[in-house]
């Protein structure tokens, strides 16, 4: 009932267009009601008698009727489709919109895939039962009220005789419908799962065909596919049992009054045009029926699809402070306090990425975390704009704990070059005009400068408008590269995360983006995660964690005379390099 609920009240800012689309469903139904008491009239009276003006106009009459059904129609398929198109849109923009504000954890630990799915194969549903269900389920119920009381004013008995097979229907009904829910939502999944692989299998169609793993990934998908026929199979299973029951009995009934119907004529309890009548009653009611049986075929799809929206609308969002502090200039200066971290959905005995960490990253200071894979260095990074919350213990920026400040406000100030760059689809203007959306075009340019890529972006021929392609595909790393250290340097942010920008690039292009990376770290409070030392030999302090936490600090110099960890790594990598 809730869900149900919640559904409704997506057409309270519809709520006229929705009443004239029942007004116009009513009006339908009236026609259809009045079409056998007519035909009863001319059989029984206007041909046998004579009434030859009165058959005609009676006849005009019907048409003109048809005629206003017909205009009506065409309303409510256009118009209910309007609305039901524009609910649609609006439960599209109101879970992006929630989606936006999601913890990362959701992200962590649901496909992009079957994200999409709820966004575009549920909604359809939602938007087909929202127009139609309403509809049909008035349209159907006002004609099948009507025929009965009509038919009961003709002869009673022979109505009830009629109408005795209702209660077998709605018990078929109700015995099915949770099983068409159970396997409907069933089938919803597994199409997830099938987009979700889609998904991944396209944006990693490169990397399959490096590796020649075409008949593998074709392998997966068809396990997939092959889960969700079996699963639509099931659907349609219990849709079949649902409409071959719903038919039977609708069949049975055609025929309990035609042969009811027949001996009460026979007895002359009836005459010839309430026969007439009762058949075309009959008749009339049979074409609600039906369409209450799409109805709940319809309804499960929706329904099903409306709730798996709401589940995605059920993850709390990201949880903001009481009176958050909007966070109008920094100057910079970190400090851990006591930080434990562990990711959520783990298991309780598994051991915090980060432990009981004290750290201080003074304002405008370099500050580079080095040290083997696992140690909890990006993780750390991501911590700072709190795209994850801390287990225990406190961070500091300019003495505030980040978690009294708005999360905008606290992100406005950092930004972050990361080595898996991420472009949008769209042109080199866009991507880096990203970083400020109300950047002039001449701040962009001299963004581009400072990254070392305007003299590049300057060679092809549409210039900054040169469409990069799905996540920048058309560009080398290094430029992918040079382009989002533009966008940070449009953002002009006071705190610089820096994590392993360098460390997929030849040497060339490394020296190319260096300079770049230190001219935007200039007078900015930095933190660098780097594997290659060599990049991070001027930093004012380096930090070396392990998984059992800060092991070593200190300059680079000085960390080489201590003869610890980080002169191991750093002697390995000199004699390889």
């Amino acid at each position: 009932m809730k869900t149900i609920l919640a559904f409704i009240s997506y057409y309270k800012p519809h709520k006229k267009l929705f009443f004239w689309d029942m007004f116009c469903a009513f009006l339908v139904a009236m026609a259809d009601l009045l079409y056998p008491v007519i035909a009863k009239n001319m059989i029984n009276d206007y041909v046998p008698n004579g009434k030859i003006r009165l058959f005609l106009v009676w006849g005009g009459v019907l048409l003109i009727i048809y005629v206003i059904k017909a205009l009506l129609n065409y309303f409510i398929l256009y118009y209910g489709h309007v609305m039901g198109v524009r609910m649609q849109a609006e439960m599209r923009q109101k879970i992006f919109s929630h989606l936006q504000k999601l913890p990362f954890s959701y992200f962590d630990e649901n496909k992009s895939g079957t994200i999409m799915s709820r966004l575009i194969n549920d909604l359809m549903d939602i938007s087909e039962l929202a127009h139609h269900g309403p509809e049909d389920l008035f349209l159907s119920l006002i004609v099948m009220i009507g025929s009965f009381s009509i038919l009961c004013t003709v002869n009673v008995w022979l109505t009830l005789i009629a109408f005795a097979l209702l209660p077998v229907l709605v018990m078929i009904v109700v015995s099915l419908r949770l099983k068409m829910s159970a396997t409907f939502k069933k089938s919803r999944v597994e199409l997830g799962e099938v987009n979700a692989n889609l998904e991944n299998s396209i944006s990693g169609i490169r990397v399959t065909r490096a590796y020649n793993n075409t008949s593998r990934e074709e392998e997966k998908f068809r396990q997939y596919n092959d889960q969700y026929q079996t699963a639509r199979n099931a659907s349609y299973q219990v849709m079949g049992q649902f409409h071959s029951s719903l038919t039977f009995s609708t069949d049975i009934l055609y025929l309990v009054v035609l042969v009811a119907g027949g001996i009460f004529f026979f007895q002359k309890q009836i005459d010839a045009g309430e026969f007439t009548m009762y058949l075309l009653y009959i008749n009339s009611f049979l074409q609600p029926l039906r369409k209450l049986i799409s109805f709940f075929e319809q309804y499960q799809n929706g329904m099903t699809g409306f709730e798996r929206i709401q589940e995605v609308f059920a993850v709390s969002p990201e949880e903001e402070a009481e009176n958050a502090i909007t966070l109008d200039s920094t100057r910079g200066d970190i400090t851990f306090k006591n930080v434990t971290f562990t990711y959520e959905e783990t298991e309780d005995d598994r051991k915090p990425v980060i432990e009981h960490l004290n750290l201080h990253i003074p304002q405008g200071k370099t500050i580079a975390l080095v040290g083997p894979s696992g140690g909890g260095k990006t993780t750390l990074c991501h911590l700072i704009p709190r795209f994850y919350e801390i287990s225990d213990g406190e961070i500091l920026l300019d003495g505030i704990d980040i978690r009294n400040l708005s999360r905008q406000s606290l992100r406005k100030h950092i930004g972050i070059v990361a080595q898996d760059v991420f472009l949008f689809t769209g042109s080199i203007r866009e991507n880096i005009g990203y970083g400020n959306l109300d950047a002039s075009e001449e701040e962009i340019i001299e963004a581009a400068k400072k990254a070392n890529i305007h003299d590049y972006i300057m060679t092809l021929p549409d210039g900054y408008d040169t469409y990069i392609g799905e996540r920048g595909i058309k560009l080398s790393g290094g430029q992918k590269q040079r382009i989002s250290i533009a966008r940070v340097f449009l953002k002009n942010p006071s705190i610089l995360i820096l994590d392993e920008a360098t460390s997929a690039l030849d040497n060339a292009t490394e020296m190319l983006i260096q300079s770049a990376l230190e001219e935007l770290s200039r007078g900015r409070t930095t933190i660098v995660v780097a594997h290659r030392l060599s990049t991070i030999k001027n930093a004012d302090e380096i930090v070396v964690i392990t998984e059992n936490g800060i092991s070593e600090r200190g300059t680079h110099e000085e960390l080489l005379e201590r003869g610890g960890l980080y002169n191991k790594l750093y002697q390995y990598q000199f004699k390889s390099e």
